[in-house]
């Protein structure tokens, strides 16, 4: 009896030890899950947009629905394969990256019967960031606002103290009633979370905000050190806002 006692007591630094490995493997399985969903999301959107969108003669010199997908599945291989994620960011022309993502999102906005405006109060401003990237950071927002929130969808646009100021706003809609405990669906959830990991790779800031009826997502990026004048000419354009409208009534 003794001797098997002893031998119980020997064998708890062993047993401690698999259950610990057990563990780290569990946690870095979930992790490693997490971050593969979290990429499959980020394909699956721009494609829905794509997909969704209507022929037509957009020119612009940013990234197209089909270039975000292609973007997302190489970020997914970086993360299978442990290589970085790289960032370029440059001088980019804020209000053609937003147009164009407004006009990505037509489509989509378009068949689940929302309305989207564009309202720009920013003139010919010039942030210093990652055309894709930022890109990225619209589509979230967007796709976010249209799927879950109430039927007007609206994005402005200003200079503000700390860079040029994006914003995603919808009228909120009351969220539905659920009978008993139901499960996350863990491909789902991550839009905010890469939008908050983009601003802040570019030194930026991502808000959300709960005014009375809506729902406001603030994207906050630096202004790209330019000329004097260039400066003075897009803060002097910034004075006049406009408003468009980018898709039908819902």
């Amino acid at each position: 009896m003794r001797a098997l006692a002893e031998l119980g007591v020997a064998g708890w630094p062993l047993g401690l030890t698999l259950a610990a490995a057990l563990v780290g493997s569990r946690v870095r399985e979930s992790r490693r899950r997490a971050a593969l969903n979290r990429n499959l999301h980020e394909l699956r959107r721009p494609l829905q947009a794509l997909a969704l969108a209507p022929a037509s003669s957009w020119k612009a010199p940013v990234p197209t629905a089909a270039e975000l997908a292609l973007a997302a599945l190489d970020d997914l291989d970086r993360e299978i394969n442990g290589s970085p994620r790289p960032l370029a960011p440059r001088p980019v022309a804020c209000r053609v990256l937003v147009e164009s993502a407004v006009e990505r999102w037509r489509g989509p906005a378009a068949e689940a019967r929302r309305s989207l405006e564009l309202r720009w109060s920013a003139g010919s401003v010039m942030a210093m960031a990652d055309p894709g990237r930022v890109a990225q950071a619209l589509d979230n927002l967007l796709a976010n606002a249209i799927q879950h929130g109430g039927l007007r969808v609206w994005v402005e646009a200003a200079i503000g103290a700390r860079g040029v100021r994006i914003s995603v706003s919808n009228t909120a809609r009351r969220p539905p009633v659920r009978k008993g405990r139901a499960r996350r669906d863990p491909r789902r959830g991550h839009g905010l979370r890469v939008v908050a990991a983009i601003a802040a790779a570019h030194g930026g800031r991502f808000l959300v905000q709960h005014p009375a009826g809506a729902w406001v997502a603030i994207l906050e990026l630096p202004l790209a050190d330019l000329p004097v004048s260039v400066a003075a000419t897009a803060l002097a354009g910034s004075a006049a806002p406009t408003e468009e409208h980018l898709a039908g009534a819902a």
